[in-house]
């Protein structure tokens, strides 16, 4: 249990009345009824969250960010969740707006931030390729110089957020004469440049949210690159310890859990009653709270000081599977209503099974979307790996 500061517990009450007064109606409803969000219903989020200077978590305050300590992060992320507002679209503010801020030039600070801030610009994630997923050393992007420019050649794949971005940010290699993880850097590029295809990719849960980008013979200039020539190595580190951490969603799991058992009072069990007073599901339930307070706790030691990749790991796996076993067990109370696969970027989605209610369609569309979890980001056995290396002193 986080116990609060007197200060902390007013900052909790100020973000709790934001929620309540000042963000978008329309983005909570949707969000209650289980609507897939537009671009233009994130553009509306983000924009009442920079109003309140609430947009830049993570960021300094000399570049426009919130400048919080890790605990009014949490608390914010918390009560952002427990409201049902918008997941903050993490590839701009989240992912390359601190690189930005701590390794790019004082002219890409000038122009990127502030257009990340507004929603002007929104973002996309080059690093996944075909032959490079977990293991981003082995990534073959190539960005050739020539002159003031680069020439971009190869294939990104499983990128987020493509479909709605101005900009992607790319790792590429430019130099194979060193070690697989030295020759590579970090270079932006806007998408609609001649020679970038973007091939959207159908989920398993109906969803379209990622993409393969092909590149052909795409020139941008030397200064689109983030820091020094070779060093982005250094910079994934930074980004990814980062995003692993950004798995954490504590408030939107207590708030599942809590919604599976307002679920359960309204379905009949076998044994009579309804299934809230089931013994094999207040079990379930019990074990995946018990779980997610042991994951609270540990990530909470985190915050209060440094975060080694090795504890970044071990909370990724410890996060993303508890995602995935809510997920189980909305799907196991759904029984036999969990059959129908309803597409719910309709309005009216919920009408057109009138027989299952929807609950079981939304609990489908979450189990399935869960599966990713343990693989993007760093799939397990990657994060596995990390921490055996710590374990066994050979960290990278």
């Amino acid at each position: 249990m986080l116990k609060l500061t007197p200060e902390e517990s007013a900052f909790q009450g100020d973000v709790r009345a934001f929620f309540a007064r000042d963000y978008p109606e329309h983005v909570i409803a949707k969000n209650k009824a289980g609507q897939r969000l537009t671009k233009e219903d994130h553009v509306d989020a983000q924009r009442a969250l920079n109003a309140r200077g609430w947009f830049g978590v993570g960021w300094p305050r000399a570049v426009g960010g919130t400048g919080w300590t890790p605990i009014e992060r949490y608390i914010f992320d918390q009560e952002l969740e427990f409201a049902h507002a918008a997941g903050i679209i993490p590839m701009a503010v989240i992912y390359i707006g601190p690189i930005i801020a701590a390794f790019g030039s004082e002219a890409q600070k000038a122009e990127w931030l502030p257009a990340i801030l507004e929603s002007r610009c929104f973002w996309a994630q080059g690093y996944s390729e075909p032959e490079a997923g977990s293991d981003l050393a082995s990534l073959r992007f190539s960005a050739v110089r020539d002159g003031d420019d680069y020439i971009l050649n190869g294939t990104k794949i499983w990128t987020s957020g493509a479909l709605w971005a101005d900009w992607i940010f790319c790792l590429a290699r430019t130099s194979r004469e060193e070690r697989k993880q030295q020759g590579i850097s970090l270079i932006c590029a806007p998408l609609d440049l001649p020679g970038i295809r973007v091939h959207p990719i159908r989920l398993i849960d109906g969803s379209d949210e990622l993409a393969r980008i092909e590149f052909d013979n795409v020139r941008v200039p030397v200064t689109n690159r983030i820091g020094d020539e070779g060093q982005a190595w250094h910079y994934a580190n930074v980004l990814l310890k980062t995003e692993r951490l950004s798995y954490a969603h504590i408030g939107s799991k207590k708030r599942d859990l809590a919604k599976l058992l307002e679920e359960a009072a309204k379905l009949p069990a076998r044994s009579g009653g309804t299934m809230d007073r089931d013994p094999a599901f207040r079990l379930a339930h019990a074990r995946v709270e018990a779980r997610l307070a042991a994951i609270e706790a540990s990530i909470l030691r985190a915050l209060r000081g440094e975060v080694s990749m090795a504890t970044a790991a071990a909370l990724k796996i410890a996060c993303t599977e508890c995602a995935q076993t809510i997920t189980e067990l909305g799907i196991d109370l759904a029984g036999r209503h969990r059959l129908p696969m309803l597409e719910r970027d309709s309005a009216d989605w919920a009408a057109a099974a009138p027989a299952v209610g929807p609950f079981g369609p939304a609990a489908v569309q979450s189990y399935l979307f869960e599966r990713a979890q343990t693989i993007y980001g760093g799939s397990t056995e990657v994060q596995k790996n990390i921490i055996w290396r710590s374990l066994a002193g050979m960290a990278r």
